[in-house]
């Protein structure tokens, strides 16, 4: 007896099938990032000044661990102890050294493809936090924007440095902030007081894996407690018991600060130097220069022979304060000139521009390209932002109050390329958001798209 032939499932619909499911997402994520790892990762074999350019100061702070030296010498020779990185990445790097060798093109590798990995997976918090926000159809096509997206793809292997898995963990925040916003009636604490422990403890990691995230914490405690607090619901316990998570979570590194250095240090001690870095009296570039110098000079041990070797004769601590003393006094002295080099960095986090002089362009050519790209991003999430204000005003709040708290910190000291990129998958869901506004009606494009994610959606 021949049994009825199975009916064939039409392309459009296979596709379908893979293009919404999130592991399909990853994956493709995953491949495109780990392709230009492949030709990008010979950047990190330089063994000039030995290694720097291998993970920087953290590769050389794992580079002391892996030699037994401790946690220290983050730059070119022995220096001593350093609190010039927070732990988490330069032990991760160590930990690789330790299994694939130091330095070695095997660790480089590994590494990278780690990174390629941690950027993946932020396709997972980047679904999740839009769909809590917008719905399923904004989540779908964020999650595929950040597997597609330029400055994700190319960041993570262009170096290692934790900028990548902070990013990763700031947009599973977010995700998780949002998910903490309870239905009336149903109190936060039936979460569980694990969960809100949790929160914190990943709180505490992120702020040992890249300090800058805690710039939107007050942000995101305070969304929580306002949004419960307008529900009537319990808010003051819940965020003790996170805040207390946070705490003891960061504990140790503080007191082993102390008790090296003999003074409180909450996570780095590099502020003076990102402060002179940015604030020394020259504006030809982004990372000041020295205009001490017939030549000009970058700023920094890593960068200039008179520094690093002030940097060996006084000491990490006593090097940082006379950096900050210098930055101060320069401020204090032309405080017009700081208000404009200011909003100078305000307008390059957002657009990318910093100076269209021939000097400039020569150490930046792919700049014009750069800034048209970076400034219809920043259009676009503002576009979404307008869009997310009329439809759901607490939850662009939200959004909101991050891209105004988070670059503060660069706004004043200064900015690099890879500056912002952790808000960057935020930024997309609400670009996307803003996108998707001028189409057709939601349910068209998902249900021409994804047919079996919109009959899911909407079958009752």
């Amino acid at each position: 007896m021949q049994l009825p032939a199975t009916p064939a499932v039409p392309a459009r619909k296979k596709f379908a099938r893979y293009f919404e499911r999130k592991q399909c997402i990853v994956l493709v994520a995953l491949a495109i990032r780990l392709a230009v790892v492949g030709f990008l990762y010979p950047d990190q074999m330089s063994p000039a000044h030995n290694h720097f350019m291998f993970g920087f100061e953290n590769g050389r702070v794992a580079y002391s661990i892996v030699q037994g030296r401790g946690f220290g010498n983050p730059l070119f020779e022995d220096s001593g102890p350093t609190a010039w990185q927070p732990p988490v990445y330069p032990y991760l790097i160590a930990g690789v050294f330790m299994i694939f060798g130091t330095y070695s093109k095997a660790s480089a590798l590994v590494l990278l493809s780690l990174q390629a990995l941690i950027s993946a997976l932020t396709c997972l918090p980047v679904f999740f936090a839009a769909r809590k926000s917008f719905g399923d159809r904004v989540a779908l096509f964020s999650a595929w924007a950040w597997a597609l997206f330029p400055l994700a793809i190319y960041w993570q292997a262009e170096r290692i440095w934790p900028t990548w898995l902070a990013t990763l963990l700031l947009t599973l925040l977010f995700s998780m902030t949002l998910n903490f916003e309870r239905p009336a009636g149903l109190g936060a604490w039936t979460l569980g007081a694990w969960t809100w422990i949790g929160y914190g403890l990943l709180w505490g990691f992120a702020a040992l894996t890249d300090p800058v995230v805690l710039t939107v914490l007050p942000v995101m405690f305070g969304w929580i407690g306002f949004r419960l607090y307008q529900q009537r619901e319990r808010w003051f316990v819940p965020l003790t018991v996170a805040s207390l998570a946070i705490i003891i979570s960061v504990s140790p590194w503080f007191i082993r600060n102390y008790e090296v250095f003999h003074r409180f240090i909450p996570f780095r001690d590099s502020m003076g130097l990102e402060l002179l870095n940015g604030n020394n009296g020259d504006t030809s570039y982004w990372a000041g220069a020295s205009v001490s110098s017939a030549l000009t000079q970058k700023i920094g041990p890593w960068h200039n022979e008179a520094e690093w070797q002030k940097f060996k004769q006084i000491g990490e601590i006593a090097y940082m304060e006379e950096c900050k003393e210098r930055a101060v006094a320069l401020i204090r002295a032309h405080p017009g000139w700081f208000a404009v080099v200011t909003a100078r960095r305000i307008v390059y986090i957002w657009t990318h521009f910093w100076s269209f002089s021939p000097y400039y362009l020569a150490q930046e050519p792919d700049d014009p390209i750069n800034i048209v790209f970076s400034t219809l991003f920043t259009l676009l999430t503002l576009i979404g932002l307008r869009r997310a204000f009329r439809e759901n005003k607490p939850v662009a709040a939200l959004y909101a109050l991050v891209f105004l708290f988070f670059p503060v910190v660069y706004y004043f000291t200064h900015v690099e390329t890879y500056f912002r990129r952790q808000i960057d998958p935020l930024m997309l869901v609400l670009a996307v958001y803003g996108v998707m506004g001028f189409g057709p009606p939601k349910q068209t494009p998902i249900a021409a798209v994804a047919p079996r994610l919109y009959e899911t959606v909407h079958t009752p």
